[in-house]
C-alpha cells in the first residue's frame, strides 16, 4: 500500500481542518468533491492500519472494540450462512442484504463509535486491499466481518503470509 503522503501534503493546518470537515455532518455539504477525497483517505488510512495490524500480530488475539463479543454474537445469529472469508459485493449491496444490514447495523447506534462511517473491506480476506477486492462498507459491517474473520481464522492467511516474508 501506499504511504499516506497525501495527508502529509495537507500539513498541520489542512489536516486539522479536514478532521474538523469530516465530524460535521454530512447534510452539511453535499457532494463536494474535496470532502469525498477526505473522506477517502480517511478510509483509505484506516484500512492500511488495519491490514498492516493483521499481518503483524495473530488476528486471532486481536480485540477491535469494546463490543467484540456482542457484535459478533450477534452477527453469527444475524448472518449465519454468510461467508466471510471471500464475500461478494451483493453480501452488503442488495436490496435484499440492505435490509439485513440495517436492523443489525442501527442496534449499534450510540454503543460503536462512529457506526456507520464509510469504511474500505475487502472482499477476499486472503488478499490485500487492491481496486477488484475492495467495498465501501459501513464501520460496524467492517468490525462485524472482520472480527469474525479473526475468531474463525480466517485473517490467519494474511498474517502467516507476512510472517513468512520477513
Amino acid at each position: 500500500m501506499a504511504s499516506d503522503n497525501g495527508l502529509a501534503a495537507l500539513g498541520a493546518e489542512g489536516a486539522s481542518a479536514a478532521a474538523h470537515a469530516l465530524s460535521l455532518p454530512a447534510e452539511a455539504y453535499g457532494n463536494d468533491p474535496r470532502l469525498e477525497a477526505m473522506w477517502a483517505m480517511k478510509a483509505y488510512n484506516h484500512a492500511e492500519v488495519y491490514f498492516n495490524l493483521i499481518s503483524s500480530v495473530d488476528p486471532k488475539f486481536l480485540k477491535l472494540t469494546k463490543l467484540d463479543d456482542q457484535i459478533y454474537s450477534s452477527f453469527r445469529e444475524t448472518f449465519k450462512e454468510l461467508d466471510v472469508k471471500r464475500l461478494k459485493e451483493d453480501d452488503l449491496k442488495s436490496d435484499e442484504a440492505k435490509e439485513r444490514w440495517r436492523p443489525f447495523c442501527n442496534q449499534f447506534e450510540g454503543l460503536v463509535e462512529d457506526f456507520n462511517y464509510g469504511t474500505l473491506l475487502r472482499l477476499d480476506c486472503e488478499k490485500d486491499y487492491t481496486e477488484e477486492n475492495t467495498i465501501f462498507a459501513t464501520r460496524v459491517q467492517f468490525f462485524a466481518i472482520e472480527i469474525t474473520r479473526n475468531r474463525e481464522g480466517y485473517n490467519d492467511a494474511v498474517h502467516i503470509s507476512k510472517r513468512s516474508q520477513s
